[in-house]
């Protein structure tokens, strides 16, 4: 085949993939419009051939996006939904909830101040204020960065369960300054410590003259939806000031908990 030929047959199978994805979002709009519905209701809404319909319900369902409504053939959407939604409406209410404490603690402290949420196995900075000596800050916004290696990502590990945090601590540990952790043992001591301490720190461990503590923000329930971590460079933040700047930290941590709903 030629290679005017492949970029064709490329352009054909991306153009069939979105054209899938298309269908499927229709899909749901379907049912969160109706409710339920049967295959053959789909279908002749989207004018496509019934198992055209039926092969996206398939697929949806595998994903656990929509359910079927007992024996009578009927489609709904399904907790996976649920689950999405849930989880984009707790990150808007973070970010939303986290600027006025974040701002605070920036002004407070003159560092770089960062709220972060975990996304599988990395933590994502979802809220940043600059305090008045960090103007030069890079800027951590939007960015995923590794959990063994940052303060934020201590947070999260060290709140998980046991068994989730196993299968993270199982995976090769990058090293991206000689001071990062990389032996599993060593960072799972340091982890049995931080909710005792109410805080987690790193020291150059993401890179060099970079220095961070986090604590952790939990919802109503109890549960750690994200962590509020201070960064700057370790001529301001010595480790002798660790513990100042991590009780400095989880107050604020407290305080986004409290607008969160937890212990009201």
């Amino acid at each position: 085949m030629t290679r005017a030929g492949r970029r064709e047959e490329q352009g054909k199978s991306a153009s069939g993939a979105v054209q899938s994805v298309d269908r499927a979002v229709t899909v749901l709009e379907i049912l969160a419009r109706r409710g339920e519905a049967g295959v053959t209701e789909i279908a002749d809404e989207m004018g496509v051939h019934r198992s055209t319909a039926f092969r996206l319900l398939g697929v949806l369902e595998n994903r656990g996006l929509v359910g079927q409504a007992g024996d009578r053939g009927k489609y709904h959407l399904g907790a996976g939904v649920l689950r999405l939604a849930g989880a984009a409406a707790v990150r808007l209410d973070v970010s939303q909830e986290a600027v006025p404490v974040c701002r605070d603690l920036a002004d407070g402290l003159g560092e770089t101040v960062n709220a972060a949420v975990l996304d599988e196995d990395a933590a994502v900075n979802i809220m940043q204020a600059r305090g008045t000596a960090a103007v030069t800050a890079q800027d951590w916004l939007g960015r995923r960065t590794a959990l063994h290696a940052t303060s934020s990502g201590k947070v999260f590990l060290a709140h998980m369960t046991p068994g989730r945090r196993e299968e993270q601590l199982a995976r090769p540990l990058r090293r991206f300054t000689e001071h990062t952790v990389t032996d599993a043992s060593v960072l799972r001591s340091e982890l049995e410590r931080v909710p005792e301490q109410g805080y987690a720190a790193t020291l150059e461990e993401l890179e060099l003259g970079l220095v961070a503590v986090a604590a952790p923000v939990r919802a109503h329930d109890g549960a750690v939806i994200a962590a509020i971590s201070v960064s700057g460079p370790v001529f301001r933040m010595t480790p002798d000031q660790v513990p100042v700047l991590g009780a400095r930290t989880a107050a604020a941590a407290d305080e986004l908990s409290r607008r969160m709903g937890y212990g009201s």
